[in-house]
């Protein structure tokens, strides 16, 4: 359950942004979760909410919003359609992921003066 070693990390990271802008309180945390990035996302949920506790996110919201996986070809760009073989139907070459293996922290919202 890698979930809760990714809600440690994102725990710390929120409270060095709290630390850096004199943060007192996390209202809400954006996230960005790619499809194929692993996660679980009712585990992190789940892992956020017992972890939280007695730190700058206890009490925070968790908003997620989930990324479908795209591909392109690496050479020309051309999109890569959901379900098809990973390979440019025009060059041949092989597609690569332009997204949908991401966890990004995208936003915190919190109690901070003069920012």
């Amino acid at each position: 359950m890698h979930e809760y070693s990714i809600v440690a990390s994102l725990i710390d990271r929120v409270q060095q942004e709290a630390d850096a802008h004199g943060g007192s309180r996390v209202y809400r945390l954006h996230l960005k979760i790619g499809e194929l990035s692993g996660v679980e996302v009712e585990l992190l949920k789940t892992a956020f909410d017992t972890f939280r506790e007695r730190t700058i996110c206890d009490g925070a919201e968790l908003s997620i919003d989930m990324v479908a996986a795209a591909w392109a070809c690496s050479s020309c760009d051309r999109a890569v359609a959901r379900g098809a073989i990973l390979r440019c139907d025009d060059c041949g070459r092989p597609a690569r992921m332009l997204e949908g293996d991401e966890i990004i922290l995208q936003r915190i919202e919190m109690e901070a003066p003069h920012v």
